[in-house]
């Protein structure tokens, strides 16, 4: 008989592989966008993510997690109708929720963009986002639906064709302005958000079309138990999704705080405005995204984590719980540690190479150290979200927060942006450490600390000692080459070690 594949890691393969080909555009779009409108446009940019997170948190993220989590309860007592309910409640939240923030955020975008952003030349890009909430909620509602089910080939679809069409849309826009002879502007980058999500809401509406017609013909073969009263969907998402939204916008609230406090702290520690907008585009429109790219394997594990957990505990399997958390929190740690490696080794010259600055590779470096415990963070919470611990992730997500707000307020003046880098790994530490305890007094799992944490890191000091003597670092081929060794070193040394298990 022919093995099938577990969902989970079919699921995590598909949404891997879409997620670093979708990130790998997105680096070569970072590039191409900073060249564009430079470090301090790509600031002014970056400052409209807090007011982007706030809306995602009230209309998007948690009503599609309560679709996901309602549609695999549905699969695993086969209630099948019971999720097309619960996703059609979902849906029409969403929708609701996001249109009216669209016309409060479109119709008020010079004073937010003054008021609480205090940068006005925001006001045109708030729009521009007002006028994408509605595609995002339906997109997103979709996305659960699919990740309820496990079936992650539609959303990863729709996130690589939103790629594509938003790095292809801001070429051919900047090519037009530029061939006039007119000056870019960062609402280019606004323009190519509208563009992407629109052509990611299409694939995700065509596919659902086609998914829905198939499960009705299943529906009338199989006669399944009938379909949820909408009532009754709608209060079983409100009721998982409001505590979730209310979670989120605490956290938001305060990542828009920090987020439009650190330009300010900047300038309280020395630099003009022009700069420290500068510093902060460097920053998160540069650093970060490198430091998150690998993030798409431990992003995807946890988007199929949480129904797979949700389905296990409503048939309380434990078991498969603690299988699944040893397995998934051990792989975190390895991809942490050698992403560490590659970044501390390698990654002054990244931000040399790639954006010829040298002040991104030094934020790179630092941030190198975060890995292992933002990966870990990740697995971990979506587990305990999953097993509907949400209060007990907010509230340590809401600790760490403090930390990094606590390094913004208090030492920023002091020590410029390098507090706020060291105040984000003592952030993550913490949060890591909460997560894995609250998880570990609820589903105990054995854990090797010789196992998956030294091995791995005699390993990876091993490798990056190996390739930097065996291979010379010459431009940007040879870190490409230079950054494949470490991994083959680091492969190669796990497996010849297997057995110290």
């Amino acid at each position: 008989m022919k093995r099938q594949a577990h969902p989970i890691i079919t699921g995590t393969l598909i949404l891997t592989a879409t997620g670093f080909l979708s990130r790998i555009l997105g680096f070569f779009y970072r590039i191409y966008l900073s060249n564009l409108i430079g470090a301090e446009g790509m600031g002014i940019y970056q400052l409209i993510s807090p007011v982007s997170g706030v809306c995602f948190a009230l209309c998007c993220g948690p009503i599609q997690t309560a679709i996901s989590r309602f549609v695999a309860q549905s699969l695993a007592t086969n209630h099948l109708k019971d999720g097309r309910s619960q996703f059609t409640a979902g849906l029409f939240l969403s929708e609701t929720i996001a249109f009216l923030l669209a016309g409060l955020i479109y119709w008020k975008a010079s004073f937010f963009a003054a008021v609480l952003l205090g940068e006005p030349r925001t006001a045109d890009l708030l729009r521009l986002l007002a006028l994408s909430l509605p595609i995002t909620a339906a997109h997103s509602a979709i996305n659960g639906y699919y990740y309820g089910k496990q079936k992650t080939e539609v959303p990863s679809l729709s996130q690589l064709a939103e790629q594509l069409v938003r790095v292809g849309a801001v070429y051919l826009i900047a090519n037009h302005y530029l061939g006039q002879g007119q000056t870019l502007t960062v609402t280019i980058a606004a323009l190519g958000l509208i563009v992407g999500e629109l052509a990611s809401l299409i694939v995700s509406v065509l596919a659902i079309r086609i998914t829905f017609f198939y499960e009705n013909r299943m529906y009338e073969s199989v006669a399944p138990v009938s379909s949820l009263p909408i009532s009754e969907a709608f209060r079983n998402i409100l009721l998982l999704a409001t505590p979730l939204a209310a979670n989120r916008l605490i956290l938001g609230v305060l990542q828009s705080v920090e987020a439009i406090q650190i330009p300010n702290r900047l300038q309280m520690s020395g630099l003009s405005p022009s700069n420290a907008l500068s510093i902060y585009g460097i920053l998160t429109g540069m650093s970060l995204p490198f430091i998150l790219f690998p993030s798409a394997l431990t992003n995807s594990v946890a988007v199929m984590l949480l129904p797979s957990v949700a389905e296990a505990q409503s048939v309380s399997d434990t078991g498969k719980i603690g299988r699944t958390t040893e397995l998934s929190i051990g792989y975190s740690i390895y991809l942490g540690i050698l992403c560490t490696g590659i970044f501390v080794a390698w990654g002054e010259e990244m931000g040399t190479l790639l954006f010829q600055n040298a002040d991104a590779g030094t934020y790179i470096t630092i941030l190198g150290w975060l890995c292992p415990f933002l990966y870990l963070a990740t697995t971990a919470g979506s587990i305990l979200n999953g097993m509907g611990k949400t209060a007990a992730t907010f509230l340590q997500n809401l600790v760490g927060l403090s930390v990094r707000l606590v390094f913004v307020f208090l030492w920023i003046p002091q020590y410029g942006i390098l507090a706020y880098l060291w105040g984000m790994l003592a952030s993550q530490l913490l949060v890591a450490a909460l997560h894995i305890f609250t998880l570990y007094r609820l589903i105990p799992f054995s854990f090797s600390t010789f196992y998956r944490v030294l091995r791995p890191m005699a390993a990876i000091a091993i490798a990056v000692r190996l390739t930097k003597y065996l291979i010379p670092l010459s431009g940007l081929p040879g870190l490409v080459i230079g950054c494949g060794a470490i991994c083959v070193f680091y492969l190669l040394f796990l497996l010849a070690t297997k057995w110290a298990r």
